[in-house]
């Protein structure tokens, strides 16, 4: 008798361990929702700031991975193979991991990352001798994105 419940038990806790977290629906929003700007696609942002350091906009794209739940740290793909590091505002906002892959409209601040290659001396990432005038530091993160909003579209 004791050995059919104990194996009704083990059963039952396999099945409530092997069930997958409930799936993002669409639309859901965390922060404030997105306002009806029309949101440009991730890969054409860069192009579309020119020489201005910072926009206020909003960016359509598919997040890469969730570096940090608690602040909202994210990675986006910004196409070509670049990265646009993205946190929100609010530090209070929790982002599940479930939301690798997913395609999102985000709304925000977005800031281009001076580099000292560009005479620039203090205004970022340092390189140091002979090579200080010849290398590109980091060519693939010079976007972040100051979140306000996040809502999930696919």
């Amino acid at each position: 008798m004791k050995g059919i419940f104990f194996l009704l038990m083990a059963f039952a806790g396999q099945q409530c361990l092997s069930q997958k977290p409930p799936p993002l629906p669409h639309g859901m929003v965390f922060g404030i929702k997105p306002t009806d700007i029309a949101p440009t696609a991730a890969s054409q942002i860069e192009a579309s700031m020119a020489k201005k350091t910072r926009v206020t906009t909003a960016i359509v794209g598919r997040v890469i991975r969730v570096t940090k739940s608690k602040g909202g740290w994210f990675e986006m793909d910004a196409g070509k193979g670049k990265i646009i590091n993205a946190h929100f505002k609010n530090y209070g906002i929790n982002l599940p991991k479930a939301l690798r892959g997913r395609i999102v409209i985000i709304e925000g601040v977005a800031q281009k990352q001076f580099i000292a290659d560009d005479m620039q001396y203090f205004a970022g990432d340092t390189v140091v001798g002979a090579r200080q005038h010849k290398i590109n530091v980091r060519p693939t993160q010079r976007l972040t994105f100051e979140v306000r909003g996040l809502m999930v579209d696919e």
